[in-house]
């Protein structure tokens, strides 16, 4: 038997297909999961599947295995045809291999410390409109850091739109395409005022949560008004480093969020902090101007509000605070389940503030980021 130059033993029972790598590591691929992937029962153009669980036998077993040139060969007990798996195609998708990601993020937890044109990246919308590569990398680094910053937007009303395209696809909402963030009188949100605002997420009383916020400054105040930033994952991590009890219960205690405007009534509920199947974070969902009273008993409440003071506290150290004046026509785009906001307080009456912004949908930025990566 001829053995591909990465597999240094292969085996088999009715049951499993056994490979030992060269590597030292091992790897097992049960009966099931081999006939469950055949590459003659997904479609040759699309990828997608042709046939579904309940048409597959319900205990497949395995005859016999050999590898040969790159592949390994299953042969089965009850089927005439004998199956083919590339052996790079078995190493990617064992158990024992890391789950693939999109992108790892880059956590920054000291953003006081830290140069907002130094640090992140920086493009102008002429390079992202005409070089790809640039806007590739570009885009690489907002997933990465969770934050990017561009120059150069045309400063008008359709501006945010014509940049927006390039990130990602604009997700409608109540507020429309787009939002105008200045002082009104008696605004329904308080965004629309003059007062600084606390780190925070937006909108987690919406299903689904806003995956990234765009915002477009059209007329920047020269005297407040700067923005904050903060890493919202690093925050959290350092909050479990710290006090991992705290943690525990903000990710395991479900927030009612609410919102409710003469054209909207919204809400959801989702932990502060989400938290993947690993138990990595996900996503960090923070707005106390929007949280509902908690359905939680007594003992319950003490220990959720403790760990909530905690975690607010943290938010409010100004040395996890990244701060940046934004200019006329610079714009900023942030990953808002994961990157919080703020701002200082600033005075319309002395010199107006106009921003505009919106929103992207989570999946359209993440695909455009790996299209972008496919062409360069």
């Amino acid at each position: 038997m001829s053995i591909s130059p990465s597999i240094k033993r292969l085996w088999s029972s009715p049951d499993t297909l056994g490979i030992e790598w060269n590597d030292g590591s091992s790897s097992e691929f049960a009966s099931l999961w081999l006939r469950d992937n055949l590459r003659e029962d997904r479609d040759p153009h699309s990828g997608q599947r042709l046939v579904d669980i309940a048409d597959l036998p319900a205990d497949p077993k395995i005859k016999s295995a050999r590898s040969d040139n790159g592949a390994v060969t299953v042969a089965w007990e009850t089927e005439p045809r004998s199956a083919t798996f590339e052996v790079e195609w078995l190493r990617r998708h064992s158990a024992d291999r890391p789950a693939q990601q999109k992108v790892r993020p880059r956590l920054w937890l000291e953003g006081a410390s830290l140069d907002a044109h130094r640090d992140f990246a920086w493009t102008t919308y002429p390079e992202a409109k005409e070089d790809h590569a640039a806007r590739a990398r570009w885009l690489r680094r907002l997933l990465e850091d969770g934050i990017a910053l561009m120059r150069q937007v045309p400063n008008v009303d359709a501006g945010i739109l014509d940049a927006a395209a390039l990130v990602g696809r604009v997700s409608e909402t109540n507020y429309g395409l787009v939002f105008d963030v200045r002082s009104v009188p008696q605004p329904e949100n308080l965004a629309y005022s003059d007062l600084g605002l606390g780190l925070h997420t937006d909108n987690p009383y919406r299903e689904p949560v806003p995956g990234f916020q765009v915002l477009h400054a059209l007329i920047a105040s020269p005297d407040g008004g700067d923005s904050l930033f903060g890493d919202g994952f690093a925050i959290a991590e350092h909050l479990r480093r710290t006090a991992p009890e705290a943690f525990r219960r903000l990710s395991e205690t479900p927030v009612p969020f609410h919102y409710r405007s003469k054209d909207a009534e919204l809400y959801a509920e989702r932990p502060l902090l989400q938290l993947g199947c690993g138990g990595e974070l996900r996503a960090v969902h923070y707005n106390s101007r929007s949280i509902a009273p908690l359905r939680l008993d007594a003992q319950s409440a003490r220990g959720f509000y403790q760990a909530y003071r905690q975690f607010a506290a943290l938010l409010r150290e100004a040395r996890f605070h990244l701060r940046l004046r934004l200019g006329d026509g610079d714009l900023v785009v942030f990953d808002n389940q994961r990157t919080m906001h703020g701002r200082t307080p600033f005075s319309s009456a002395r010199y107006p503030r106009h921003l505009r912004g919106c929103y992207l949908t989570r999946d359209s930025v993440f695909s455009e980021g790996a299209l972008l990566a496919r062409e360069t």
